[in-house]
């Protein structure tokens, strides 16, 4: 294997591969920073070009699309409060606060640090445990996936710690929208209102667009700001950031990576279920949970660092038992297959040097995303040096064209409209647009699979088996237990130490 590996890392250094990656890799960046170009879209629009190429280098180009576009999504997130990809909402958490605070550059930063770093850790993992891992995988069922999307649902508790309530309500009308459309289990429509274009149901993509994208447009056009932040570039910002993230950041890096590979090999789950559920675990275990939300690096680091880890876990199960654990691995085993090649264990036996050239790539196409990313912070930072006018018709124009481009609906860009109006006057009564679209993005995964396990049950005769033994269960229950709990603790911890510090004042 490590003969197989080293012949892969050096086909993956030649001069056409790197060239190849290089361009994917800048061309993933721009499509995940324009709000409603996707990684799934770009990957595909590629693989045509792929049948011209060695099947080495076309899952090389395809490999840094990926890699591209999900971190891509993370820069339109910090500096017009946009998520250019669903992955990125968490992002828009803490890097938005920061490019108010005028220390955009650092943001960016630490979010293209983190990417890189978890794109790394996920590619390991696919490198050397992608059987054992994919094994594990196969054990989780309806049930557990119910559960893991109750726990990514628990976090809203944690997300919304000044005001749980506004939290759960923004999180039930997230959930109540994501109901519209067909039955998952009996195919009948609800709260269509006999309309035929809801009956597909709300897509995420112009929902997503709609609450943070458009929404920021009606909030910069009617605030007085010229601009949308100031931004001061200062010199020596990425040896200060690497310090900070060496220094408080080790185990927040490394934890979220290796969740969120975990979470990548589930079929479905994707990268903005592990971003959330990684935000909420750096923010439960964090000393000072309270600078959540307000600017910390922390929670940057957790969200980017998992949902590209992501990436390599969602190929683990591709590669070794042809299921795809996201939209884009099922797009790369449909351009695997075109070349004649089927993915399974025999891939490693069989094509091990085009399966080894792909892996490695992933690892040179991550390093490249570091040295390619700062290139491009200079150019795309210098939007919030732009009038803000000019960028709100912008923001409109791509929000348009993003929404359309998903179905060809004119009924998505009218989608996006309403929803941009909900995100603006909902955070204005203070509702939390992220639990609403945590609540958007979980409610179909979690209804499908609570359908799925109640059939279950009635084969076996017994809700409780069916819910309450499973081992992998029975962790996630405990989890979410704890993630509810979590602001409890946290305002109990937090009116100890204020009580201690007035205790040693009064001395």
């Amino acid at each position: 294997m490590f003969e197989q590996m080293l012949a892969g890392l050096l086909n993956a250094l030649t001069p056409i591969n790197l060239l190849v990656a290089s361009l994917g890799m800048a061309g993933g960046i721009i499509i995940g920073a324009l709000p409603g170009l996707t990684a799934t879209m770009g990957v595909a629009l590629m693989v045509p070009l792929t049948f011209a190429m060695e099947p080495s280098t076309g899952l090389v180009l395809l490999g840094a699309i990926y890699s591209g576009a999900i971190y891509g999504g993370s820069n339109s997130a910090i500096l017009i409060n946009t998520p250019g990809t669903p992955s990125a909402v968490a992002t828009t958490f803490d890097g938005w606060p920061l490019c108010r605070q005028g220390r955009a550059d650092e943001a960016l930063i630490s979010s293209l640090f983190s990417s890189s770093f978890g794109g790394i850790v996920g590619t390991l993992f696919l490198a050397f445990l992608a059987v054992p891992m994919a094994t594990a995988a196969l054990k989780f069922g309806a049930p557990e996936f119910f559960w893991l999307c109750i726990f990514g649902l628990s976090t809203i508790a944690a997300m919304s710690m000044d005001n749980v309530t506004k939290g759960l309500i923004s999180g039930g009308i997230g959930l109540l929208i994501a109901g519209i459309g067909l039955d998952p289990m009996l195919g009948t429509p609800r709260f269509t209102f006999g309309s035929d274009a809801l009956v597909a149901g709300i897509d995420v993509i112009p929902a997503m667009i709609g609450l943070f994208s458009f929404s920021q447009v009606i909030s910069l056009i009617g605030s007085k700001d010229k601009f949308i932040a100031d931004y001061n570039p200062s010199k020596g910002a990425v040896k200060r950031v690497l310090t900070k993230i060496y220094k408080d950041c080790k185990t927040n890096l490394m934890r979220s990576s290796i969740v969120g590979t975990f979470v990548g090999i589930l079929p479905g789950a994707g990268g903005e279920i592990a971003s959330i559920i990684t935000y909420n675990e750096s923010k439960r275990w964090d000393k000072d949970p309270q600078k959540y939300g307000k600017g910390a690096i922390e929670g940057l680091v957790a969200s980017e660092s998992a949902n590209n880890a992501v990436i390599g876990g969602s190929l683990i199960p591709m590669l070794t038992l042809g299921i795809p654990g996201s939209a884009v691995a099922a797009i790369i085993m449909g351009g695997l297959l075109a070349h004649g090649i089927a993915p399974g264990f025999k891939i490693f036996a069989e094509n091990g040097d085009v399966a080894y050239t792909f892996i490695m790539s992933l690892i040179v196409a991550n390093i490249l995303m570091f040295f390619i990313g700062l290139a491009l912070i200079k150019g795309t930072a210098r939007i919030l040096n732009v009038p803000t006018t000019y960028v709100g018709v912008g923001v409109v124009v791509l929000s348009v064209i993003g929404s359309y481009a998903i179905r060809n609906s004119m009924m998505d860009v009218a989608m996006m409209i309403v929803f941009g109006l909900i995100g603006h006057f909902g955070s204005r009564i203070g509702l939390d647009t992220g639990a609403m679209a945590l609540g958007i993005i979980l409610g179909h995964i979690i209804e499908e699979n609570l359908g799925k396990s109640l059939a279950i049950a009635g084969a076996e005769g017994s809700i409780w088996t069916v819910f309450f033994t499973h081992p992998i269960s029975l962790v996630l229950i405990l989890l979410t237990l704890a993630s509810v709990m979590t602001p409890y603790f946290l305002k109990k911890r937090a009116a100890k130490s204020v009580a201690a510090e007035g205790g040693a004042s009064i001395e």
